[in-house]
């Protein structure tokens, strides 16, 4: 958590809003509770003579859409009943927002881009915590916002800038994250009412009290927290200025000089060989790396996974060992496709149904279903069977027309029944056979072949073999997702001997990937190949 500059002493608010009222302008999304805290602001300024007025514009801009709750304080100046209430502005106005409350970080980047911070006026108190749009989660790389980047905008654009992860505040006391936004709405003391004025208003709600309190409560506190930027760290950042302290960097020590202290004893070995046989910079990859494999297959798995990164160690001379930190990065991920296999494991497993037990806050006495909604195509289903009869099924018409009426309209099992879970928990337990499986021989020849195409260029050219490596991530998803950018993926591979005779190849792969990347049907990717060649 970070505040920058001095907070500002509710006198000094009184006073300047006896010019004009003072303004807040809160974003959030359906289900967080941005109402009821706008509700809070105006009810405890009410409660302490002052005209307070709420209004709201609802937003589909993202996600579940982001409304835009805007309040308006203004001190009453007699206690006569027959003072005149004043008109008071139902919108925020560029400028002229003292105070800006983002449930989400991303929601603080568009406050900033309305006009809403301003670097003279402006407090700006917002949750580090990202819920990812859809253009993010849609993207065909890493579509993800910096959120860095975020903050640094957040620090330039508004007079203080108070942020924390209030999302898992909230979460951690059983609370929605609009009780510990205002926990630091009064810490920052950003308008003119006590913390005990504040927490008056939350007794007075109808339930939930104790735990909007002790949310309110852990939401004060992490405002008055000290200026160190621990939260950077956990939002996927590591500024340079920041100590190696704390359990992040902890176990990125592990991972370096002792990778055994990281695993269970089935994988000792494993880590072991990590420590002697592969460079710092890809460690910590590494354990990651091993811990996936296995338990998506086993440990033989995870030796293998080992064996295919040590060939592209022998022939790496990049910075850094780049080419070896994102060959052990995207091989584990390759390695670990999603099948049907490894959903049902997903879905079966006991922590996964005590999460949402816990996020649905159900009791012990309270009965919890869980209804899964599958849509399978028929290349889901014979992936996973034997070779043979996979491919003998995958172009059987009657088996297609089988599977489509089964399937076209979608298939709902109740994981938290006997039966539902019964068939699932089987499913998963087809582990051992997927060695034999289809798609599971199909998917090791295409990484052999990656695997090769990098060892044949690095000594010649590392940064090529190095872009060629970071064109795997164009391979994700199943359905006509996975096979867009297998396509994409095959159409670059097959043109490296091309760019191997321009004087930059590995520019020529940055930009072909980069023209996939933006675009799913691989329109841009043929432009791109006509115009490089």
């Amino acid at each position: 958590m970070t505040i920058t500059n001095s907070p500002v002493s509710a006198s000094s608010i009184t006073r300047a809003s006896s010019a004009r009222p003072l303004t807040m302008a809160i974003l959030a999304m359906g289900g967080e509770g941005g109402g009821v805290l706008a509700d809070w602001v105006v009810a405890v300024a009410e409660a302490n003579g002052y005209f307070a007025q709420n209004t709201s514009v609802a937003g589909v801009a993202q996600r579940t859409g982001a409304t835009v709750y805007y309040v308006e304080m203004l001190p009453k100046t007699s206690e006569s009943p027959e003072q005149r209430e004043p008109i008071l502005s139902t919108m925020p106005t560029p400028g002229e927002v003292d105070i800006v409350v983002a449930s989400e970080l991303m929601e603080s980047g568009r406050a900033i881009q309305r006009g809403f911070c301003t670097p003279d006026r402006t407090t700006l108190i917002a949750s580090t915590n990202r819920v990812y749009s859809m253009p993010e989660r849609t993207a065909m790389g890493d579509g993800r916002i910096d959120s860095q980047g975020l903050i640094d905008a957040g620090k330039n654009s508004s007079k203080r800038f108070i942020r924390a992860d209030f999302n898992k505040l909230a979460i951690d006391n059983r609370s929605v994250i609009s009780a510990s936004l205002f926990g630091a709405i009064a810490a920052a003391q950003v308008i003119p009412f006590s913390r005990e004025q504040c927490e008056d208003i939350i007794r007075g709600g109808g339930k939930g009290i104790e735990a909007s309190l002790a949310a309110f409560d852990a939401g004060f506190n992490a405002a008055l927290a000290s200026e160190r930027p621990v939260v950077d760290l956990t939002i996927g950042s590591r500024p340079p200025e920041v100590e190696d302290s704390g359990p992040a960097a902890e176990v990125l020590s592990m991972a370096i000089n002792n990778p055994s202290a990281l695993v269970g004893p089935k994988l000792t070995q494993c880590a072991e060989r990590i420590h002697s046989e592969f460079p710092e910079q890809a460690r910590y990859m590494l354990v990651e790396g091993i811990k996936r494999c296995a338990e998506y297959q086993d440990v033989k798995y995870a030796e293998q996974y080992l064996d295919r990164v040590a060939r592209i160690v022998q022939v790496d001379s990049t910075p850094d060992n780049k080419l070896t930190l994102e060959a052990a990065r995207y091989t584990a991920l390759w390695m670990t496709y999603e099948d049907t296999i490894r959903v049902a494991f997903h879905k079966t497993r006991k922590v996964r149904f005590d999460r949402v037990k816990e996020e649905s806050r159900a009791s012990d006495s309270e009965m919890v279903q869980v209804r899964e909604f599958l849509h399978p195509q028929i290349e889901e289903i014979t992936d996973t069977l034997p070779t043979p009869i996979g491919r003998w099924l995958l172009n059987s018409k009657p088996f297609q027309w089988i599977v489509f009426k089964i399937t076209n309209k979608g298939i709902k099992i109740q994981t938290s029944s006997v039966w539902g879970f019964t068939v699932l928990y089987l499913l998963a337990k087809l582990r051992p056979l997927r060695r034999r499986s289809l798609r599971f021989g199909i998917e090791q020849n295409r990484i052999d072949n990656w695997i090769s195409t990098l060892v044949s260029l690095a000594p010649g050219n590392g940064e090529l073999a190095y872009q060629v490596c970071l064109c795997q991530q164009l391979i994700k998803g199943y359905g006509d997702t996975h096979a867009n950018g297998l396509r994409n993926f095959t159409e670059i591979i097959d043109y490296i001997p091309t760019a191997e005779k321009s004087p930059d190849p590995a520019n020529k792969i940055k930009v072909l990937r980069g023209a996939a990347l933006s675009d799913e049907t691989g329109t841009a990717l043929k432009v791109a190949l006509g115009q490089a060649l």
